[in-house]
């Protein structure tokens, strides 16, 4: 069985995300819980080391998310939710892993949105792909408020987001 400290052992060195083989997505409650708005970003670039510990880093196009509803996409870009105009990037900065299981770790990292940085706690399972590339996959919930992003009109959207990614990392 393959664990994750023989993974990170084999993994040494530097690591470019592959956007074409990885996804970023969100969830959140809206129309007072009875709905969920789904999303994803389509643009994003990120990179990370193994080198006894693990650093990384992932930027997001903020005016990449799609929802499939052009005008509720225009909406979210706008200064009431992600203000993609004055902040462009969405950042999540990996500092440390620790192992929670066999191929299994909490990543030490801060989320930073619309200009707002808060520490996060990012689940994931991580393995080798059959071509030599990482793949890390996990969730987390935020508490958007915390980020400055409200818009929420009457009440009608939760606070709580879900934050989703399978990640593909191929040697640099």
């Amino acid at each position: 069985m393959t664990t994750l400290q023989d993974i990170l052992t084999a993994s040494t060195g530097n690591w470019t995300l592959a956007p074409d083989r990885s996804t970023v997505t969100f969830r959140n409650k809206t129309m007072w819980g009875l709905a969920t708005v789904t999303g994803r970003f389509a643009e994003f670039r990120g990179e990370g080391r193994a080198n006894g510990g693990v650093s990384g880093r992932v930027v997001i196009n903020a005016a990449s998310l799609r929802t499939g509803i052009r005008k509720r996409d225009e909406h979210l870009r706008s200064a009431d939710f992600f203000d993609v105009d004055n902040h462009p990037e969405i950042t999540v900065e990996v500092s440390d892993a620790q192992p929670s299981g066999p191929a299994d770790a909490r990543l030490a990292a801060t989320l930073t949105v619309r200009g707002a940085t808060r520490p996060i706690e990012l689940p994931v399972s991580v393995q080798v792909l059959d071509d030599g590339a990482v793949q890390m996959a996990g969730q987390c919930t935020v508490d958007r408020g915390e980020f400055g992003v409200s818009g929420n009109l009457l009440g009608m959207v939760g606070p709580a987001t879900a934050l989703s990614a399978t990640l593909v990392f191929v040697r640099a």
